[in-house]
């Protein structure tokens, strides 16, 4: 997720978390007022413990509100990680209120239960008021949900998970009531204790979620859904590590991955940019740490291992030739020095890198390192072709008349000195193998050097005919 989308995220994920926790709030506040007075008015406990209940929503509520203003502040020089432990503290606040609450609720309960009921006056606003509560329980606490699920807030998760229990337990109280209307008053008694009952199961609930986050508990199945899109990179060899945790709405994804030891720079940092990439796709607002080890892949060729141990000195081979014999084999291969090197200087390195080949590989008996020094050699040059038509044209009759060669397209001579190099580009069968064109190549450009004695060097550069 670029800088830009990022900021664009963060800020529509604030407005949207404020909006709809500050509507609750309101909510909160008219329904704890309206069930307050009914409750008071008719003397029911099952309308007074909603009511109880629907203060501690609105306390909940204003912690909430609190908790998402500040949990989405950015890191700062004191926070590393952000504030996101906010909502999480938030959230095991709400949890405490509420079991305190269902603590008083359920004594109360009890001693009108023990001390033969208690008067209830049950009207039209009693019912009124616990039906319109329902209908805003199960308005708020959708709203609530889809943007707690949509980024992650626990905090807000718990106001959902509130309202969408005020639901049932308002539907509780509401039958209690009706038990009432036909004689049975203790069933309002009855009602309060399984609202109570239905609360502390809920609030044990998301105590435990909330306890395991701020304990940094790994979500169930989050890391088998991290690992399988990890590994499913293309160039990841393997996962070494991961660790995940959580801070309010934020996830933290720490991973080291195996790269194959041969990969470029360049292609190791492209492929640790995909882990990125698949791990934001899973988890939006995720804060991710890659780390890449070098690996030996489980295909890796003798060349690809011969071609790593070389680079591990800072050097480059070419020509690389491995000779199988009865009982050994034999490595001939070229390593480029940088300009300037001294000859002991190369021949200890080489010593050092015939040793590692062979440990590598024991059936190895004999190393010939051909050292060279690598340099980019300007040369003075010029284009001679229209001057040497005759050579141009002897050129052509060879390839012309060459089994492989399918179709000539250009053949140029630049002087150099006193010698010729001669470039040509020529057309090819699609269907040879790379090591059937690089012998026709090297085949014609031997040919071709013999046709005058001035031709230092042929290139041919062979293009499949389409």
């Amino acid at each position: 997720m670029n800088a830009t989308k990022n900021d664009t995220y963060l800020r529509t994920m604030r407005r949207e978390k404020t909006r709809v926790a500050i509507s609750s709030i309101i909510v909160a506040l008219a329904l704890t007022g309206a069930k307050l007075a009914v409750g008071l008015w008719t003397g029911s406990l099952g309308i007074l413990s909603e009511a109880a209940h629907s203060g501690l929503d609105l306390v909940a509520a204003l912690i909430t509100y609190f908790a998402v203003r500040i949990a989405d502040r950015p890191p700062d020089k004191d926070h590393h990680f952000g504030h996101g432990k906010i909502e999480n503290l938030s959230a095991l606040l709400e949890t405490l209120l509420l079991l305190v609450t269902c603590g008083w609720i359920i004594y109360e309960a009890i001693q009108r239960l023990i001390g033969g009921g208690h008067h209830i006056e049950v009207n039209v606003w009693s019912f009124a008021v616990i039906i319109l509560a329902i209908i805003a329980d199960i308005s708020r606490s959708r709203a609530l949900m889809k943007v707690a699920n949509k980024y992650n807030s626990q905090a807000l998760h718990a106001d959902a998970l509130h309202f969408q229990t005020d639901i049932w337990s308002s539907s509780v109280v509401l039958a209690g009531l009706a038990f009432v209307l036909i004689g049975f008053p203790e069933g309002d008694a009855i009602a309060a204790l399984f609202v109570s009952l239905v609360i502390i199961y809920v609030s044990i609930r998301l105590g435990k979620k909330t306890l395991d986050t701020l304990i940094d508990r790994v979500p169930s199945g989050l890391d088998a859904k991290v690992q399988s899109v990890v590994t499913a990179v293309q160039g990841v060899e393997e996962l070494r590590s991961l660790r995940l945790r959580q801070a309010g709405s934020q996830t933290f994804v720490d991973t080291v991955i195996g790269i194959q030891r041969t990969t470029s720079f360049d292609d190791a940092h492209a492929i640790m940019s995909a882990v990125e990439d698949s791990i934001h796709q899973l988890i939006p607002r995720a804060d991710v740490i890659v780390h890449a080890e070098p690996v030996a892949s489980e295909n890796e060729d003798p060349t690809t291992t011969i071609n790593w141990i070389v680079g591990q000195f800072g050097l480059m081979p070419h020509n690389i030739a491995l000779l199988r014999l009865r009982d050994f084999m034999v490595l001939n291969m070229d390593i480029e020095f940088p300009h300037g090197t001294g000859f002991q200087s190369a021949h200890d390195a080489a010593e050092q890198i015939e040793k590692r080949i062979k440990d590598y590989f024991p059936e190895i008996t004999r190393v010939c390192i051909h050292m060279e020094e690598a340099r980019t050699v300007f040369i003075e040059s010029r284009d001679v072709t229209e001057n040497e038509a005759s050579l141009v044209n002897a050129i052509k009759h060879q390839l012309e008349h060459n089994t492989y060669v399918l179709e000539v397209e250009t053949v140029r001579c630049y002087l150099t000195g006193v010698h010729i190099k001669v470039n040509v580009s020529c057309k090819v069968s699609p269907d040879l193998s790379l090591e059937e064109s690089h012998l026709i190549v090297d085949a014609i450009e031997m040919s071709l050097a013999k046709t005058d004695q001035r031709i230092k060097k042929v290139f041919v550069h062979a293009e499949p005919l389409q």
